[in-house]
């Protein structure tokens, strides 16, 4: 699924496409302002969203061999909840 698909599933709840894509569009800037703030979002039933910061290390090319720095950087980062993993399987 896609966001566009997405954003489809969303519209046969609401009124019109474009109130969805509105919808959509507005929790997922929420979840990415909040990283942002490195706060976390749970979601209850779904599961949580979080910044992680991983350190600058070393690393090869791997056509060279050639020994390169790989900067810091914020990732972000998901955990399931337990309802989620329980209705996949």
């Amino acid at each position: 699924m896609n966001k566009g698909e997405l954003v489809d599933a969303v519209a046969k709840v609401l009124s019109t496409k474009k109130e969805a894509q509105q919808a959509v569009d507005c929790v997922f800037d929420t979840i990415r302002d909040a990283l942002k703030k490195n706060d976390t979002v749970q979601i209850s039933g779904f599961g949580s969203f979080k910044s992680s910061k991983r350190a600058a290390r070393q690393g090869r090319n791997p056509q060279t061999g050639e020994a390169i720095t790989i900067a810091a950087k914020v990732a972000p980062k998901f955990a399931a909840a337990k309802a989620l993993k329980d209705a996949l399987n």
